[in-house]
C-alpha cells in the first residue's frame, strides 16, 4: 500500500506522521516524531513576526523530519502550517525559505480547515469508534480548536487564539518565575470569554482532548505512576489537571524543566496551558478529557490517502 508523510508545522513543535491505509479502513502508522522548535515567539504582538531563530529552528526540524520519512518513500509528502505561520506578517518569507531548501510548498491552513481536519483525524481513532455525539478540543501553542460532533459528523468547528504560547506572552510577566494566581485567573477569564460562541454538547457527552497540552499532561501523570504514556489511562480528570497546575505553577522554570514527562522546551508555557484546559472544562461542564493521539496529522494523512486510492 502507498504511504504518505505529513509534517505539521505548529506554534510550539513540528511533527511528522508517515502512514498507509490499513486493511478495512483506518491508518497504519509507520513513523511519528515530534521536535520542539517554538517558531511562534512573539505571536501575541499586534504585528506578530516569526523570529530569525525560530525560523532557523523550524527549517532544521523540517529537514530532520523529511530525512526520517525518506526510508518509507512516501507517495506524497505534505507540509502544513497553522496559527504561528498563518498569523505572522513574515509567514510568506518562511514559506519561501522552506521551499528553497526542500522543494516543497507549505500549505497554510485556515482555522476552520485546521479544526475540520482534526475532526477527520479523530474519526480514524479505533478507540473512539463507540462514540456518536462528542466534543473535541485541541490546544496547541497558537490556538485552540473546538469541535462538536453529532452522529460522528462535525456540527460545529471553530479556532480560537487561545494557544499556550500566546497566552503566556499575554498574561505571564516572567515565565522563569513561579506563576502568580492573578496571572492564572486572568488566563481563565480570557478563556471563558473567548468560548462564548461555542455550543457545547449536552451534559454527559464525551470530551476528547488532543494536541500537545493534553498529551503532555497525560505523560506527566504516567511518569508519576511509573508508566509510559501509551500504557497509561487515556482519561485525564479535571481534578488531576488542577493538581498539576498547583504543583507546576509554584515551581520556578528550572525546576519545571526537570519534571518527568514534561519536555523542557514546554515548561515555560505549561501552566498557562493547564489553566486554559481547566477553564474550558469548567465552561463546558465536564469533569474529564478522554485523550486521543489522533489529531491534525491523521486527518491530513487520511485525506491524502483517500486521494491516492480514488
Amino acid at each position: 500500500m502507498p504511504s504518505v508523510a505529513v509534517i505539521d508545522i505548529g506554534s510550539n513543535s513540528i511533527k511528522i506522521l508517515v502512514a498507509a491505509s490499513a486493511p478495512g479502513g483506518g491508518l497504519t502508522l509507520l513513523k511519528t516524531r515530534t521536535i520542539d522548535a517554538r517558531i511562534s515567539a512573539g505571536i501575541s504582538r499586534t504585528n506578530p513576526l516569526l523570529a530569525e531563530t525560530g525560523m532557523a529552528a523550524g527549517l532544521d526540524a523540517i529537514r530532520t523530519l523529511l530525512a526520517d520519512a525518506a526510508p518509507f518513500t512516501p507517495a506524497r509528502t505534505l507540509l502544513v502550517a497553522t496559527s504561528a505561520v498563518r498569523d505572522a506578517q513574515n509567514g510568506p518569507e518562511f514559506r519561501t525559505r522552506v521551499q528553497a531548501a526542500t522543494g516543497l510548498t507549505i500549505r497554510i491552513l485556515t482555522g476552520e480547515e485546521e479544526a475540520t481536519l482534526i475532526g477527520r483525524g479523530l474519526t480514524c481513532d479505533p478507540a473512539l469508534a463507540d462514540l456518536n455525539d462528542f466534543s473535541v478540543f485541541d490546544l496547541g501553542g497558537g490556538s485552540l480548536e473546538c469541535l462538536a460532533f453529532r452522529n460522528r459528523q462535525v456540527e460545529q468547528a471553530i479556532s480560537l487564539p487561545l494557544g499556550c504560547v500566546r497566552l503566556t506572552e499575554m498574561f505571564v510577566g516572567d515565565a522563569s518565575q513561579p506563576i502568580t494566581p492573578e496571572a492564572l485567573a486572568a488566563i481563565a477569564r480570557h478563556t471563558r470569554a473567548a468560548l462564548g460562541d461555542f455550543r457545547f454538547p449536552a451534559p454527559g457527552s464525551a470530551a476528547i482532548g488532543t494536541g500537545g497540552t493534553i498529551t503532555v499532561s497525560r505523560a506527566i501523570l504516567a511518569a508519576r505512576s511509573g508508566h509510559g504514556v501509551e500504557a497509561s489511562q487515556a482519561q485525564v480528570t479535571v481534578t488531576e489537571l488542577r493538581d498539576l497546575l498547583v504543583w507546576l505553577a509554584a515551581l520556578p522554570l528550572p525546576a519545571r524543566q526537570q519534571v518527568p514527562g514534561l519536555p523542557a522546551a514546554r515548561a515555560d508555557v505549561m501552566p498557562a496551558a493547564l489553566a486554559t484546559l481547566i477553564a474550558l472544562a469548567e465552561t463546558g461542564g465536564f469533569d474529564h478529557f478522554r485523550h486521543s493521539f489522533y489529531n491534525l496529522r491523521y486527518g491530513l494523512a487520511a485525506e491524502a490517502l483517500a486521494g491516492l486510492l480514488a
